[in-house]
Order: C-alpha cells, then sequence, then structure tokens
C-alpha cells in the first residue's frame, strides 16, 4: 500500500457536529498509513560487562567526592582548578551549548501551545471583468459593486491551537529535554576533564621540579668530580682520558638540566592554554612535595558506575531522547487535529472597514489524516529507529571503554606500587653503598671523590623514583577521571525503550 498524506478539513459553521465526528471515526479506522518493518530496539549491555577481574586489589574506600582535587590540600592547585572552571574555552562552549539547548526545549514547547496574533492587510486591486467576480468589475450601487478598482482592508486577531491526542508534541518536547539534559552532562564531562587535565599537568610540573633539583645535585658532584681530575692531569698524576670522561659526565648533565626545565617550560604553556590565561594571569607555580597516591577503588562498580560517569550520562539521556524522536515519528501515522479562528472586521470598502457589519468570526476545526505519503512516514521512523539504534550501540561501547579506563588505571596503579616498593629497595642498597663511601672517607682509607662519584647511583635511583612517584599521581587521576570524579546523575537508571 502506498502511504501518503492528504488533509480534509472542515468549517464548523457548515459542516454538523455529528457529521464530522463521524467522517474523523472513519478516517481513523481505514485512512492511516500503515507502519511497516519498525524493528525493536537494540539491547542495552548487560551487569555482568561492568565488573573488573578479580585480581585487582585496590583499597576500597568509595567514590571520590565532588571536589577530590581538594584532598591534595595545594591552595596553587585549587586556585588553578577554579580559575580553569571559569575562564577555559571549552567550559564556555559546553555551557553555551546547554544554553542553546534550552532554547531549543522553550521553542518547541511554545510551539505547541495557544498560537495568537495579530493581522491587518490593505490591498488595492482591479477586478477583471471576466473572472470569478466580474460582477465587481463594474459600477453598480445595487449590488454593492464600485468597480473596477477595490480597497479592500482586513484587520483582526488569528489563533490555532493544536490538539494533542496522540502525544507527538508531548515527544518533541520530551526528546529536546533529553538532549538538553545530555548537553548538562556534557558540561560536567567537560569539567571532569579539564579539572582532570589541569592536575595531570600541575603534578607534571611538581615531578620535573623534583627531577631538576636532583639533577642539580648529580651537576654539583659531576663538577667537583671534573675538577678533581682536571687537578690531578695538571699534575701528571692521571691520563687525560679520565678527565675527558669526566666532562663528558658534566655535559650529559648540563644537557638534561636543559631538557627538564624545557619541559617545565612547556607543561606551563599548556597548563596556561587549559585554563584560558595570558601571559600575565597565569598564577606562579612553585614546587611543592609530591603528595603520597592514596588511590582507592569502591567496592563494586556495576551499574553505579553508570551514573557516575558524566560522558555516559549524556550519552543515556541522548538514547533516551531519540526513544521520544520514536514516539513522535509513530505518532505521525495518526490524525492530528487543530483548531483555527479568526476574530476581527473584513469589508470590500476600506471606508467600511470598521462598521459593525464589517465584523467577522471564523471558526476551523481541522483533521490532517495521513492516506498516501509515498513512504515518507516510514521512512522518518526507519530513520529514527537507526538513529536510536546506533545510539544504542555507541552507549554500550561507552560503558565498555568506561570499565577498561578503570580497570587499566587500577591495573597500571597497582604495578607502580610494586615497582615503587622494589625501586625503594634499591635506593636503600646504593644508599649503605653511599654511607660505606663516606665512612671511610671519614677514617681517611678513600678520598672525597670516591665518596662524591658514591652519590651518583643514589641520585639515579632517587630520579627513577620520583618518576614512578609522577607516574603515580598521573594514574591516580586517571581513576578518579574513570569513576566520573565526584559526578554523581539523578538520571533514571534504564531509559524504556520503544
Amino acid at each position: 500500500m502506498m502511504e501518503g498524506r492528504a488533509m480534509l478539513r472542515w468549517a464548523a459553521m457548515r459542516v454538523a457536529p455529528s457529521l464530522m465526528f463521524a467522517l474523523a471515526s472513519a478516517c481513523t479506522l481505514v485512512g492511516c498509513a500503515l507502519i511497516h518493518h519498525d524493528t525493536a530496539p537494540v539491547a542495552e549491555i548487560s551487569a555482568a560487562q561492568i565488573t573488573l577481574a578479580d585480581d585487582i586489589h585496590l583499597a576500597h574506600e568509595g567514590w571520590p567526592s565532588a571536589r577530590w582535587w581538594t584532598r591534595y590540600q595545594d591552595p596553587q592547585l585549587d586556585a588553578l582548578i577554579e580559575q580553569a572552571l571559569t575562564s577555559s574555552p571549552t567550559i564556555a562552549i559546553a555551557r553555551s551549548r546547554v544554553s542553546e539547548a534550552r532554547a531549543q526545549v522553550e521553542l518547541i514547547r511554545a510551539g505547541t501551545d495557544l498560537q495568537v496574533s495579530g493581522r491587518a492587510a490593505v490591498d488595492r486591486a482591479r477586478v477583471s471583468g471576466n473572472g470569478f467576480l466580474s460582477a465587481y468589475s463594474t459600477n453598480n450601487p445595487g449590488l454593492g459593486a464600485t468597480g473596477p478598482w477595490y480597497t479592500t482592508g482586513l484587520v483582526g486577531v488569528d489563533g490555532r491551537l493544536s490538539i494533542d491526542i496522540w502525544g507527538k508534541d508531548r515527544a518533541q518536547v520530551e526528546a529536546a529535554i533529553g538532549e538538553q539534559n545530555a548537553n548538562r552532562a556534557s558540561e560536567a564531562a567537560a569539567e571532569l576533564e579539564i579539572s582532570t587535565d589541569v592536575v595531570r599537568l600541575y603534578y607534571a610540573i611538581q615531578t620535573t621540579y623534583a627531577s631538576l633539583d636532583l639533577l642539580r645535585q648529580a651537576r654539583e658532584i659531576a663538577a667537583f668530580v671534573k675538577e678533581t681530575h682536571a687537578a690531578r692531569y695538571a699534575r701528571g698524576l692521571e691520563g687525560e682520558a679520565l678527565e675527558q670522561q669526566a666532562e663528558a659526565s658534566v655535559l650529559l648533565v648540563d644537557r638534561r638540566l636543559a631538557s627538564t626545565e624545557q619541559q617545565i617550560t612547556q607543561s606551563r604553556e599548556a597548563l596556561r592554554a587549559l585554563v584560558g590565561a595570558d601571559a600575565h594571569t597565569l598564577p606562579a607555580i612553585d614546587p611543592r612535595p609530591l603528595p603520597s597516591p592514596a588511590a582507592s577503588l569502591p567496592a563494586s562498580l556495576s551499574y553505579e558506575l553508570l551514573a557516575r560517569r558524566p560522558d555516559l550520562q549524556a550519552l543515556r539521556w541522548y538514547v533516551q531522547s531519540s526513544f521520544d524522536t520514536i514516539d513522535a515519528a509513530k505518532a505521525s501515522f495518526y490524525p492530528s487535529f487543530d483548531i483555527a479562528a479568526f476574530i476581527g472586521f473584513d469589508a470590500l470598502h476600506l471606508s467600511d472597514l470598521f462598521l459593525h457589519t464589517s465584523h467577522e468570526i471564523n471558526l476551523i476545526p481541522g483533521l490532517y489524516l495521513p492516506i498516501f505519503d509515498s513512504g515518507k512516514l516510514n521512512a522518518n521512523l526507519h530513520r529514527a529507529r537507526s538513529v536510536s539504534d546506533a545510539l544504542i550501540d555507541q552507549y554500550n561501547q561507552a560503558v565498555l571503554n568506561a570499565v577498561r579506563d578503570v580497570a587499566q588505571a587500577a591495573s597500571r596503579l597497582q604495578d607502580i606500587e610494586q615497582e615503587t616498593t622494589l625501586q625503594t629497595g634499591k635506593i636503600a642498597t646504593v644508599v649503605f653503598l653511599q654511607d660505606s663511601a663516606d665512612a671511610r672517607y671519614a677514617r681517611g682509607i678513600a678520598d672525597k671523590t670516591t665518596a662524591q662519584e658514591a652519590r651518583e647511583p643514589v641520585i639515579t635511583e632517587q630520579l627513577s623514583l620520583v618518576e614512578l612517584n609522577g607516574q603515580a599521581i598521573d594514574q591516580e587521576v586517571a581513576l578518579v577521571r574513570a569513576l566520573g570524579g565526584g559526578y554523581c546523575s539523578d538520571a533514571p537508571a534504564d531509559p524504556a525503550p520503544r
């Protein structure tokens, strides 16, 4: 059967209400376009797939708090995040989208209510002597004809009200509200992304500061050793090779110092762009001791992860909106009703416009019934269903990615914790060797150069430990981000598929 859309309209002043009801009922029963080939929605992901492997054993202390970064007790960091959440262009874009979505909801909702507008028109026209109104093309006062030229006038108020019997308008409003809520969740996701990026960059700078301090100590040792070998070479006590080797060690440390200082500059510039600051408004970042990582996992993830991740909630609201769009597409297959009205004045001669006899009232109930539309309605429904299925698939993949993010961050934290324990033991060993060299120097058994050189392995291993601590903080922040960073949605857990 070919579908299409035909329009039937009755003027209430001319059609009896009983006849109108009979015609509407008959058309509703036998004349509607039919829904063909609509499919069931794609299934959403199961709870069994929102769990972690049993070999991840971090402490269980619950979900991150809303202002999770304050646990580091660093006013510098707090100020940077506050500035980022206020001034970042990314946040401004997200908030603009929320405002746009809110306006769209208001626009759609306003379109479903009573519409009233004023209307006024003046028409200067010449009537054709061979047309439908040819009687008015002559001057015949008996007929009220003063042709062929007329200046007609109309002034009044138009009104129209749609009667949403099948819920099409309500579904369109709900779909717009769903998109608005999705944009709100996306704003929260942007805030989480910005805050975690700020923390990661900030502690990358602090880690580099800590490395820089150790490298400067290594530079002092290398310079002392170089001077010692240079003096011995000058006295003929050593060959030139040892002096050149010491010089190479100094140059190597200098290169690492230059590279490390450049890393600080690059990280500061990245942080400046992230918080939306110019060269003069980025607060000073002074060196601070690295905090001890204290990452933890909730006792159970399951479906609670879905409410804690703003990006997942945004997708859920898009899915919910797609279901409402499907409802609106289905409602388009059924008759729609409206009532149009006009109250005002209409006159053939402008001079008669505001006479009592020119008063006009029109009340026009209307019925619009889809009958033949060449498949347009079914194509629209198929498109809405396809978009919805794609969103569900996207949501399912995002859930799997979220679980993967948590698992990877937690697993990496466990690995870093084990590496840190081993590295701490290694440092204890080289510190023992350094202490032994210092003791021999104090007793006069070894020279100062030997004691200084014994410090180099300690600094090297401490640099490795600083790097591990920086990685641990970075992965801790990654875990906070994977767990939603304190976000918690009030949205329904399971949108009802249609």
